[in-house]
């Protein structure tokens, strides 16, 4: 089965929770604070394995959680943090948010990372917060809660060469002539529903991959027949390889076909029609081939094509030096843009975590609930130890010179009010 779409869920590890303590030693009565910090929690990160083709673990296992940090000891050690999570995926992968659709990365090449959900850090103990006028802290922070997002993947094939068509051209037939690949073969539409890949050796010795993609049909780029699915498949390829039914088997005119896959090409993507291409005149060995195949040279006198037969094997070796010639130009080209730093690297946005800037909080009634809304603050009431009391003063403190409690005066409020804040409701003293 060819998976090349997949919804996941991810969450990096939350930190491990800071401690009270104290230093208990002989000789020392009075000791001061102690407690360590617990450990960040594990981040979750994509990395790229060559070895996968597919997408189709994740059709199985969708939920990944990195392990949280461990908590703090006394003595002032630090809980220990947490390994990252990877999960491997194929090359070839766009990575998105599934709720902004925003790219977080292109995954092209082998060993690849990509963080995809960042691990909490880990709680203070109560050795951070003396002072000179606190010098026994009752306070300790909950470890941060880690990332948590639901991820699109998209798997897009790399390949130097792409094998484009309507269906039942011939495409399956030809790469299993030219390669070790075995696509399906048969005599109806669509036999091929997902990519296939076969390494194509030259009897010169250069070799390269080529796919045989699914077939293409009029208004493919809106996303008709196999559409969208297909055509994500092409970006990818250095050379596209246009194989034509110069026989008309089906009853198509092959010069309407090579000008109705052109323009879907162009519709989907303009760069597509500005790719390298070659046409394989396909099924020469049948009747009214030869006459067709003038007939469409007179039409397109510019174009490089082939005559071949994939079931007799005609021309295969002539078309495939032809490819071979023209990859090794857009390779050349490449890396004389490359040098010239035309280029740049290969695409691999990685995504690297942000912390959101403080923002200002808005409050908002629920029937007699004062609901105060602020992604900070949230992760405050998270972090907050609230069976400390040092711990809750800190946390009225903070309300106070954020301006949260004169806010919810100007809305309202009154003593005794209940106010909400994330998962917290605690009544309103004014």
């Amino acid at each position: 089965m060819f998976v090349d779409e997949a919804k996941i869920f991810v969450k990096g590890g939350d930190g491990g929770d800071g401690i009270v303590a104290w230093r208990r030693e002989k000789y020392v009565p009075m000791g001061g604070p102690a407690g360590g910090d617990g450990g960040r929690g594990g981040d979750v990160v994509l990395e790229v394995d060559e070895g996968l083709r597919t997408l189709i673990d994740f059709k199985y296992q969708r939920h990944f959680k990195a392990e949280r940090g461990e908590n703090g000891g006394p003595k002032n050690q630090h809980g220990r943090s947490a390994d990252d999570l990877v999960v491997k995926v194929p090359p070839g992968t766009v990575v998105r948010d599934a709720e902004t659709g925003e790219i977080l990365g292109d995954l092209v090449a082998h060993g690849q990372r990509l963080v995809v959900a960042r691990g909490g850090r880990g709680g203070r103990g109560n050795a951070h917060f003396a002072t000179p006028t606190r010098k026994a802290p009752e306070i300790a922070e909950r470890g941060e809660p880690g990332e948590a997002r639901w991820l699109l993947l998209e798997l897009k094939v790399l390949a130097d060469v792409g094998l484009v068509g309507f269906p039942s051209v011939g495409k399956s037939t030809l790469l299993a002539a030219v390669s070790a690949a075995r696509p399906k073969v048969a005599d109806y539409p669509f036999t091929t529903l997902h990519p296939h890949l076969g390494v194509v050796r030259v009897e010169d010795g250069r070799s390269f991959v080529m796919a045989d993609l699914p077939g293409l049909i009029e208004g493919a780029h809106a996303g008709h027949g196999l559409g969208h699915e297909f055509l994500r498949h092409v970006e990818r390829t250095r050379v596209i390889v246009h194989v034509i039914d110069v026989a008309a088997v089906e009853g198509r005119d092959p010069v309407t076909d090579y000008q109705v896959i052109t323009e879907e090409l162009r519709l989907y993507d303009p760069a597509l029609a500005e790719r390298p291409t070659v046409i394989a005149a396909n099924k020469m060995d049948l009747p009214d081939a030869a006459a067709n195949l003038a007939r469409f040279r007179d039409a397109y006198p510019h174009l490089r094509v082939y005559p071949v037969s994939g079931a007799t094997r005609q021309g295969l070796q002539e078309l495939l030096r032809a490819v071979a010639d023209l990859l090794d130009e857009v390779r050349a080209q490449e890396a004389a843009q490359a040098q010239a730093g035309a280029l740049g690297p290969a695409p691999q946005r990685v995504y690297r975590y942000v912390p959101p800037k403080r923002r200002e909080f808005t409050i908002r009634r629920d029937g007699e609930v004062f609901v105060v809304e602020s992604p900070e603050l949230e992760k405050l009431v998270r972090m907050t130890n609230f069976d400390l009391q040092d711990a809750v003063r800190r946390f009225q403190h903070i309300l106070r010179q954020r301006g949260v409690d004169d806010a919810l005066r100007e809305h309202g409020a009154k003593d005794g009010d209940l106010i909400r804040i994330g998962e917290m409701e605690f009544d309103f003293v004014d």
